[in-house]
This record gives structure tokens, C-alpha cells and sequence, in this order.
């Protein structure tokens, strides 16, 4: 059954750059970049769950989380429709030694996701996704 997924995004900056990882479409063939975070368990608040994907997905805790902006996506990766209502966090590692690290080893469940930083205008023809984050980060 089709539904619509709540997200929080953590975005988490590097001077001008942001914290992404790599994703790939195997249906259009294109590689894109997306912030790290995942779904909004219920009961759960957007900025809890920003804080426990980082932690699953890195290892690491966030401070300083403040809502940036919600953005809605509709979308179609590797042939499936998807609609998603996305929370966009601002928010800082706790471990300042994570900012001069250029590869964070990360994980989907057990499949390595490394983060790396980009400078949002500087994606080397990759979509950054959801659609309007770029317009946002300013």
C-alpha cells in the first residue's frame, strides 16, 4: 500500500560544506547525494529522531538541533513511487574531531553508507536530494 513516510534530515555543516552520503538509482543509472537521517518512528518528534538515526547511522551525538524547514517529496527511485513529508534539522556533532574527518564510516543496518562533505555548489553532477534542499541551504 502506498503512503506517505515522515523524514528528519540532519544537516549538519562543515564551513561552506554539508555532511552527505551517496546514493544510487540502479533503474535511471544516476548517482545522487541526500543528508543523513531516515524515518520518524510514531510517537517519535522529528528531532529525537534526527538524533537517533545520526547515532545509528554514525555512531555520534548531535547538539544545537533546530528545525530548518519542512520540504515535501514526491519522488521515484529504482522504479518506486515515494512520498515523503521531510523535517530538515540544523545540527552540530558533538565531537569535534568528526569535523576533520573528510570520510565518516557510516551504516544502513550492516551495509557501510560512508558521509562525506560537499559543498553544495560543487556536486560533480549529482542531484542533491530531496528536490529544494540546495535552495534552502543558502
Amino acid at each position: 500500500m502506498a503512503r506517505i513516510r515522515p523524514v528528519a534530515l540532519a544537516i549538519i555543516r562543515r564551513g561552506e560544506e554539508i555532511l552527505v552520503f551517496e546514493g544510487y538509482d540502479t533503474v535511471k543509472d544516476e548517482r545522487f547525494l541526500r543528508p543523513l537521517g531516515g524515518g520518524i518512528d510514531f510517537g517519535e518528534f522529528g528531532h529525537d529522531a534526527v538524533r537517533r538515526e545520526i547515532r545509528e547511522e554514525l555512531g555520534a551525538e548531535l547538539t544545537e538541533i533546530r528545525h530548518l524547514a519542512t520540504v515535501e517529496n514526491i519522488f521515484t527511485c529504482n522504479g518506486e513511487s515515494g512520498h515523503e513529508i521531510v523535517m530538515l534539522y540544523e545540527a552540530a556533532f558533538a565531537d569535534e574531531a568528526l569535523y576533520g574527518m573528510d570520510l565518516l564510516d557510516g551504516f544502513e543496518g550492516t551495509e557501510p553508507m560512508p558521509a562525506f562533505w560537499v559543498h553544495p555548489g560543487r556536486l560533480g553532477g549529482r542531484p542533491l536530494y530531496p528536490d529544494g534542499l540546495s535552495g534552502l541551504l543558502g
